[in-house]
């Protein structure tokens, strides 16, 4: 007679069903991490290089600000959780991150060619927002 299931005297069968559901459930968790960590770069932005440059130890509680700038138009965009902003506009928004987390810095990532004026007025509202820690996203060659 055939009996289902794996018992007595034969090897115990690997179940293959909890596994799979355990493999996906980490497939999403990796999935929604990393997309959301990585949409706050910019990848068409061409940071400027700085041999000496130190890597950073580690992006927690880092507000990152975007500056893209087109020298043909002569213009700058700036943006900030994936959103194209005034960087005087996000001081209330930048105010609450302190309050939630009192090490929160800024992360300015500009182009290469920006004129100062777009990064200075990034560096402005984090002041008045009560951030004094502000480091700048360069690539070292």
């Amino acid at each position: 007679m055939a009996s289902g299931g794996g018992g007595g005297d034969g090897e115990p069968e690997f179940q293959i069903a909890p596994m799979i559901d355990v493999l996906l459930v980490l497939l999403i968790f990796f999935m929604s991490i990393a997309t959301s960590s990585v949409a706050r770069y910019d990848p068409s932005i061409q940071v400027p290089v700085a041999p000496d440059a130190n890597k950073k130890d580690d992006s927690e509680g880092e507000l990152v600000f975007n500056i893209a700038w087109r020298a043909d138009d002569r213009a700058a965009t700036t943006t900030y959780e994936e959103q194209v902003v005034v960087p005087a506009d996000t001081v209330p928004t930048l105010m609450a991150r302190k309050k939630a987390n009192p090490q929160a810095r800024v992360l300015i990532r500009a182009d290469a060619g920006t004129p100062v004026r777009h990064v200075q007025a990034v560096v402005e509202a984090a002041a008045k927002a009560g951030i004094n820690d502000v480091t700048f996203a360069t690539v070292a060659r």
